[in-house]
């Protein structure tokens, strides 16, 4: 549970906007504020601000990045933020006993907005909606999905510094060849062209789906792939991959640690992209993928469904899959997916953006 001393740096983090706008006689018109970490800004707002004149006319927009990160503290915690108690009730700011800023920031801003329009909906049920679908389908009315973006400054096989040779939609299948090359070297995997290649860069963590990873992993090993990992999270998933890339060194790599130019040399080298998360409210990593020619293997939550079309015959004839996905959390389903069963030049089929 975070501390005292988390309350107070967000409490302060939160009334510093208003005081500078104040301060340097700024009449803003919409105040955005993001996660639990500025929830109370909304408050605030509407609050102390709105009566004067300089804030009559500000709006606040609340932005949800991921739902179960919440800001909950101990009830006494509320004397903290500065606001009256009398807000302290099950309408506005107290959550199951507890102080949310989360919540907050939802009660009190005009409008809320998330990153995927399907993790929109998720989140008003309670599958999804960690607690508070309720508060959510209250504002539904107030709450939109708007689809993450990437830089593509960053993340483009054109002009990329950490690929090996750089490569375009007319040349991806020799640029990627070479980066797979070096991506087997640097995992100390066998140097094979015609073994497909999934690659992961991720937190390792449940809510990435690494439970149905390692539930699947000993079928697929038996299969003719390769996997490479990289990423930090939960020392048992850790553990395990570790172990798997042990009894497995001519299949699995396993990088437990944050290296950028490896996590771009991975988009460029794979063939295809693990992501079968439990939910995921946009992701960007499926999107890179597509961009540098890694088709993309995803759970249909969240921003994966939004972005993901699977490559159903249908799809493919009308030329609009861009990745494989599937439905259930189930480590089978997930091995269905990740087993070689399209040629390997399916891979190239749907192009570099």
């Amino acid at each position: 549970m975070p501390t005292t001393r988390t309350t107070v740096r967000a409490s302060y983090f939160s009334a510093a906007p208003c005081l500078n706008a104040r301060a340097l006689q700024i009449r803003p018109h919409i105040v955005h504020a993001n996660d639990w970490q500025t929830g109370l800004i909304p408050a605030l707002l509407q609050i102390e601000y709105r009566s004067q004149l300089r804030f009559s006319q500000t709006a606040s927009i609340f932005t949800i990045h991921n739902l179960a990160f919440q800001g909950n503290f101990p009830r006494w915690e509320m004397e903290l933020t500065g606001l009256d108690w009398k807000y302290f009730n099950w309408e506005q700011m107290e959550f199951w006993g507890k102080l949310s800023l989360l919540k907050t920031g939802v009660v009190f801003a005009d409008i809320i907005t998330t990153v995927s329009p399907t993790y929109a909906r998720e989140i008003q049920k309670p599958e999804f909606g960690c607690g508070m679908d309720g508060v959510l389908r209250s504002r539904a009315e107030d709450l939109v999905g708007i689809l993450n973006g990437v830089d593509t400054d960053v993340w483009n096989p054109r002009t990329d510094p950490y690929l090996p040779r750089r490569y375009d939609v007319s040349t991806v299948s020799e640029g990627k060849a070479a980066c797979k090359e070096v991506l087997q070297s640097r995992f100390s995997l066998p140097q094979r062209r015609d073994v497909p290649l999934f690659g992961m860069v991720s937190r390792i963590t449940d809510q990435k789906g690494f439970d149905l990873i390692i539930g699947c992993a000993e079928a697929l090993c038996r299969l003719d792939l390769q996997m490479v990992f990289l990423g930090t999270g939960d020392y048992q998933y850790e553990a395990a991959l570790t172990e798997l890339a042990r009894r497995h060194p001519e299949k699995v790599g396993v990088m437990i640690g944050f290296d950028d130019a490896l996590a771009h040399l991975i988009e460029g080298g794979a063939d295809s992209y693990l992501m079968p998360s439990r939910y995921e409210p946009c992701g960007l990593n499926q999107m890179y993928s597509q961009l540098y020619g890694t088709v993309p293997v995803v759970r249909a939550v969240g921003g994966l469904a939004d972005t993901v079309i699977d490559a159903t015959p249908e799809n493919i004839q009308a030329n609009r899959a861009n990745g494989f996905s599937f439905d259930e959390y189930t480590a089978d389903a997930c091995m269905t997916e990740c087993a070689p069963r399209w040629p390997l030049s399916a891979t190239r089929s749907f192009g570099t953006n």
